[in-house]
């Protein structure tokens, strides 16, 4: 039974992995400084490469406990950060790389923003961990 879980932590790997490459690059391969609460986002994103990897190759959906709440507090992040580019009267700053309202590099006419993909990446890593943990047959912990 297990088993249906793999395909759910590979492929919520591969968007953990796909995030941080994306902003690796937007880093070190476009130049933009990240700003603090794009550093906040990285911090809860990268270590999910790691932990799905692992739990992909040993089929432990059991590793909702260890995902959840660095996706959840990312989610809330992103959120926020989403917000504040949306709504910049809100008044939420930071001091690096432009404030966080700023928006640096617009993808599809501004309709996809950083705080957007990072949005989506940690919506899809919950999504994709919830489910595997629910296929699993469990009530949550």
């Amino acid at each position: 039974m297990t088993s249906r879980t793999r395909p759910l932590l590979g492929l919520a790997t591969l968007v953990a992995g796909i995030g941080t490459a994306g902003s690796l690059y937007f880093s070190l391969g476009l130049g933009l400084v990240p700003c603090e609460l794009c550093w906040y986002q990285r911090i809860l994103l990268y270590p999910l490469v790691v932990v799905l990897g692992v739990a992909t190759l040993e089929d432990r959906p059991g590793v909702a406990r260890t995902v959840l709440p660095l996706s959840l507090l990312g989610l809330g992040v992103a959120t926020y950060h989403v917000v504040l580019q949306v709504r910049p009267s809100v008044g939420g700053t930071c001091s690096v790389g432009g404030g966080c309202s700023s928006i640096l590099y617009p993808m599809l006419d501004g309709l996809l923003t950083i705080p957007r993909l990072s949005l989506i990446a940690f919506v899809l890593v919950t999504a994709l961990v919830t489910a595997s943990w629910r296929l699993r047959g469990r009530a949550w912990p």
